[in-house]
């Protein structure tokens, strides 16, 4: 019907115009409305088409979020609200859509082409990262279906950005060949791997608890980078120089995050390399800022293959201890400890002599309380008890004639001689 239309057929009901078309436009979207298409049918032709690859043959993937925006659409089913950019100004702004988690796999070189494998629509409220692991073991389990992917091949790379957790995504993903490469913000702070027992003892004679953690790695802050452990610099066409430093064995910090609350169990130890990329400048003009990525592949793991997960590199959670009061079980063909023990037990709310710590060479002894005499108060010496007029035998000194003490002081007789004078004079 197509090659009969007398121009290019933009759509259906165009094409239905046409003379050799002998349906009206009704019967033509009832025959579109009993159409059905089997999902499941065409993921599984998808992958078993040729899958693009990296230069070193590794397959990459991409994981993304693209609305099928709904603004007019009131009555549709669980729309939600969509982030986009607007025209012209590039806003943010929140459209009512339909979102989907896309997959497609990537091209080697500088190609916008694209191999779309798989799409999942997300429910309001559901949770991205559990979605995107849930769709990303399906697919990954149908290219080893296809013969995509055999044991001793290279691993399978997934390409995310800054809005997935990408260490969530290696944590959940941790027992199949893929390795994870996502974007971080640069607010972010990571942790050190916490010191061996020798590195301990060494640092800590007096011994105390090992940490957890090391020392804490912040991406704002450059005093806590240290030495990178791979440091490369490259020439570019179109960004000047590009420079790439990377950190292994960093590890974040899960107890504050809301994804891990319901987590049962001990929280797992998820170890990465953390990567900065920083170029000389972009093509628009623009001043270029660093760009921070996590790979999930530490630092010792093996190329190709599924993830060595029997290494202690792997995300697992970290083995029990043993119970308060229990010592751990002897090794087979060492000599347990004997103790000597006193034969009386010891006295009742009296704490037993300190054990010589392992990790010194000097043990820690106990010595009893040195008594000392109780401290006596001095009395001081008696005082004569003071005396109100001078002195016997002391004569004081008339003050100066100038002085405003002399010129108003009188005298005991001046003063009964006016007095007498006064009551002469006066008449009875």
């Amino acid at each position: 019907m197509v090659l009969c239309a007398d121009g290019p057929v933009k759509t259906l009901v165009g094409l239905a115009l046409a003379p050799e078309h002998r349906r009206g436009h009704g019967a033509l979207y009832g025959a579109l409305n009993r159409g059905r298409l089997d999902v499941e049918r065409l993921r599984v032709e998808l992958v078993g088409l040729p899958l693009p690859r990296a230069a070193d043959g590794h397959p990459v993937l991409a994981v993304d979020v693209s609305p099928w925006l709904r603004p007019d659409a009131d009555t549709s089913d669980a729309r939600s609200l969509c982030h986009t950019y607007g025209r012209g100004d590039a806003r943010h702004q929140m459209i009512p859509g339909w979102p989907y988690s896309w997959v497609v796999a990537l091209e080697a070189g500088r190609t916008s082409w694209i191999a779309p494998l798989d799409a999942v629509r997300l429910r309001p409220g559901g949770d991205l990262a559990a979605v995107t692991a849930a769709q990303l073991r399906d697919l990954v389990e149908r290219l080893v279906a296809a013969g995509q992917w055999s044991p001793g091949d290279p691993s399978v790379w997934i390409v995310a950005d800054a809005g997935y957790d990408v260490m969530r995504l290696a944590y959940l993903l941790r027992d199949l060949p893929v390795e994870i490469l996502g974007r971080l913000r640069s607010d972010r702070v990571m942790r050190r791997p916490a010191p061996t027992r020798a590195e301990f003892a060494l640092a800590n004679p007096a011994g105390g608890r090992p940490p957890k953690h090391g020392g804490e790695f912040i991406f704002k802050d450059t005093r806590t980078w240290g030495a990178p452990d791979v440091e490369t610099k490259s020439e570019t066409t179109r960004y000047g120089t590009a420079h790439a430093q990377s950190w292994d064995r960093l590890r974040p910090e899960l107890q504050g995050r809301a994804a891990w609350r319901d987590h049962p169990g001990q929280l797992p130890v998820i170890e990465g390399t953390v990567i900065r990329l920083q170029v000389g400048h972009l093509p628009s003009g623009g001043d270029p800022k660093p760009l921070w990525l996590w790979w999930s592949r530490p630092a010792g793991s093996r190329s190709g293959g599924s993830l060595d997960l029997a290494d202690r590199h792997r995300p697992h959670p970290a083995p029990p201890r043993p119970p308060l009061g229990h010592r751990p079980a002897t090794a087979v063909g060492e000599a347990g400890r004997t103790e000597q023990t006193h034969p009386s037990p010891s006295p009742t709310r009296v704490p037993t002599p300190a054990r010589q710590n392992l990790n010194t060479s000097r043990s820690v002894e106990t010595h009893p309380p040195r008594l000392w005499p109780p401290a006596r108060l001095q009395e001081p010496p008696p005082r004569e008890p003071l005396r109100r007029g001078p002195a016997p035998g002391h004569r004081r000194a008339p003050p100066p004639t100038g002085s405003p003490q002399g010129r108003h002081q009188t005298t005991p007789h001046r003063i009964n001689h006016k007095l007498t004078q006064g009551m002469r004079a006066t008449p009875t």
